[in-house]
């Protein structure tokens, strides 16, 4: 339990240095193109410190759920000072504005592959489409038959059927070894440990296995004696030889050059995934609906920072490190590539307003026509409006399922 929560607050205090980071990158960006920032703080709510240095007040809130960097006259409706009006954003060029809007999911990029990095030169990255496994022994186990469905369902599930350790089985008895590769069963060619599994069941007495041991190829007998297994309906006999497959690596490590191509790769792979996913968003909120109600909740459907905290929280219980610091990075991706999106009050939607005006100008100047003036923002509050309260009614959503019915891996 304890390794829970450390997990959660760890994965929490994640989002909450991404989220950090993000608006630091707005203010890191403004600062150099010349542009005022006033404050930049983390979190919400009563201020717990601040300080200023030079024109900036920095400090921190109450609430450590995301922050914020006050930039003078993001847009003209703002109200600036005298002293403000000559630096205020909206006077700024185009690509200077579209840089510092897209700064924050800019950081989130670089966090994620940079996560990523360390990851492919330390643990390894993750393979995100394993090969099939290999029909590679790894050990043997004894076969017994199971006389109730409680009985067969646990030797399904073990890796060992329960049996003496020192009692022979038959893959053991024809002389089959840990790291034999079968390539045949009764001269049927198996390429996969499930093509194998379903040869074996579906044969018994003696039947011949064509072996790959080193360089050298064998052909063994085995005596496939008839067990009873539980196939999810009933308890039926199929064949069995006693033997567990060599598992493949879930993971590839590189050194610290080849890791540097490796990432790059493999966040182009996580970039169309992410892509993917927000396409698919929309439909899968009823889901989330019926896993609040006491459906089956859905390893797909969309999480919270709540959900993603309390994924974070099982992965470090059952140490499965890798998978921790893939779903961070993951969750950095998403949401840099969500903010992106041209809608307000995203930074998306400032920069497609932002460019509406640029190509807006250069059509009215093809015309010989002056520039026309900056968009007028309270003629877009409504629809802004509407867009934070789906926004809100969605994040009301995922954060119940989280509570109520939370994903949970290796279920």
């Amino acid at each position: 339990m304890l390794a829970y929560i450390i997990g959660v607050v760890l994965f929490a205090l994640g989002i909450c240095v991404s989220v950090a980071l993000h608006e630091a990158g707005h203010m890191v960006t403004a600062k150099a193109f010349g542009m005022k920032v006033r404050r930049y703080f983390v979190g919400f709510g009563p201020t717990v410190f601040s300080w200023r240095r030079g024109e900036t007040e920095y400090g921190l809130k109450w609430i450590p759920l995301g922050g914020f960097c006050d930039i003078a006259g993001m847009t003209a409706l703002d109200e600036v000072t005298p002293d403000e009006a000559p630096r205020a954003m909206w006077r700024f060029k185009t690509w200077k504005r579209t840089v510092v809007m897209s700064a924050g999911s800019i950081t989130h990029f670089i966090l994620g592959f940079l996560v990523l990095y360390l990851m492919a030169v330390t643990m390894g990255l993750p393979k995100l489409a394993p090969a099939p496994t290999e029909p590679v022994l790894a050990a043997t186990s004894c076969a017994q038959s199971a006389t109730t469905k409680e009985q067969a369902e646990a030797q399904s599930k073990a890796k060992n059927s329960g049996c003496p350790a020192d009692a022979p089985t038959p893959a053991a008895t024809a002389g089959l070894r840990p790291g034999d590769k079968v390539t045949a069963v009764g001269g049927k060619p198996v390429a996969t440990w499930e093509e194998m599994l379903a040869a074996v069941q579906a044969t018994s007495g003696r039947t011949v296995f064509q072996v790959q041991r080193g360089g050298q190829a064998l052909w063994l007998v085995v005596d496939v004696p008839k067990v009873q297994r539980w196939n999810g309906a009933t308890v039926k006999e199929v064949g069995m030889i006693g033997a567990s497959p060599q598992q493949p690596e879930l993971t590839t490590q590189y050194g610290p050059v080849a890791a540097v191509g490796a990432t790059v790769s493999f966040t182009g792979t996580m970039f169309a995934e992410t892509a993917q996913r927000l396409i698919q968003f929309p439909q899968r909120i009823p889901a989330v609906v019926t896993a609040i109600f006491g459906g089956v909740r859905d390893e797909n459907t969309p999480v919270s920072v709540v959900g993603a905290s309390r994924i974070g929280g099982q992965a470090v219980e059952q140490g499965l490190w890798v998978l921790f610091f893939f779903l961070l990075a993951s969750l950095n991706f998403f949401i840099g590539v969500f903010n992106l999106l041209p809608l307000l009050p995203l930074d998306g939607g400032h920069i497609a307003v932002v460019w509406y005006e640029r190509v807006r100008d250069w059509i009215r100047a093809r015309r010989g026509k002056v520039a026309g003036g900056p968009v007028d923002y309270t003629k877009l509050s409504g629809i802004t409006m509407a867009l934070v309260l789906i926004g809100g009614a969605v994040t009301l959503l995922t954060v119940t399922a989280d509570i109520v019915n939370p994903i949970r891996i290796g279920q």
